[in-house]
């Protein structure tokens, strides 16, 4: 099992405004982590992925200083969502994200596997907000069970939405009874976070389940116009099915759990995901 990093020093914590959490020793530890973390540009967030100057291979270090234009306009809003990362400590420690399988009856991205969130809305007053609400309107979970400890760099879409990830503590997961939204998702699982970083987990009791099997991980190769960009897929086995974590939200994970474990995944590439490769290039424009 991957080991987390051991808390701050309390001129960090204090610096950093840390806040008190309730829960685990390990979420605490969590918590403090991560209110301190601050998003890197573009250029340090491929460097940290491939381990290598990325920028001038790809020829954008010159372009990614500032934001597109297209998240700039007064209505950045209608292109802005946000997911929820919510992590809770499973049965022997582990900490586990929550995932959804969204409804076979949507028009978009029907049966993928999803974090909870969407797109922002008139009444939301921040990224946090709308994580927080979509998570309440597709699984039940109330917002009051979670606690947001930080967010991540904001993700580009396929569909060049700006998709900020929220990442909270659930501190008691039998306080959580998930109520799902038929019309949105089918299914509700968790699974490990470490496995984001090493592609495999091997029969660990879970939270909303009892037993998973081998998680597999995947990485091909593909092209997109004339730029090349790796495809992570993770195979897992739970309770409630089995599921394949793919694309904008296998990109999500693989980040928050190099976030949170402070390592470089095993299956590291020399070449960006898709997300990152549209951010580079979206910004680059």
């Amino acid at each position: 099992m991957a080991r987390i990093p051991p808390s701050m020093s309390i001129e960090t914590e204090m610096e950093c405004g840390r806040k008190e959490v309730v829960g685990s020793q390990t979420l605490q530890r969590i918590a403090e982590q991560l209110q301190c973390y601050k998003t890197p540009s573009l250029i340090e967030e491929l460097e940290n992925v491939t381990g290598r100057n990325m920028g001038s291979k790809f020829g954008i270090m010159d372009h990614v200083e500032g934001e597109n234009g297209l998240f700039t306009h007064a209505n950045w809003r209608k292109r802005r969502a946000a997911v929820l990362i919510c992590l809770f400590e499973g049965k022997q420690g582990e900490l586990r994200v929550i995932l959804t399988k969204r409804s076979m009856k949507l028009s978009s991205h029907p049966g993928d596997v999803a974090l909870p969130g969407g797109k922002m809305e008139e009444g939301d007053d921040d990224d946090s907000a709308t994580a927080l609400r979509e998570a309440m309107e597709e699984i039940g979970l109330d917002s009051y069970l979670v606690q947001v400890v930080a967010k991540l760099e904001p993700f580009i879409s396929q569909n060049q939405l700006r998709v900020v990830p929220v990442v909270g503590l659930l501190a008691k997961i039998e306080d959580f009874s998930p109520v799902l939204n038929c019309d949105e998702v089918d299914a509700v699982f968790d699974v490990p976070l470490e496995m984001f970083l090493k592609g495999g987990n091997s029969g660990k009791q879970g939270g909303l389940g009892d037993l998973e099997t081998v998680d597999n991980h995947r990485c091909e190769e593909r092209a997109w116009k004339s730029w090349k960009y790796v495809f992570h897929c993770f195979d897992c086995e739970t309770e409630q099915g089995a599921f394949t974590i793919c694309g904008l939200t296998a990109s999500i994970l693989i980040r928050a759990a190099s976030v949170v474990y402070q390592q470089i995944p095993c299956f590291s590439s020399n070449l960006p995901d898709f997300q990152q490769l549209q951010r580079a290039l979206s910004n680059a424009a």
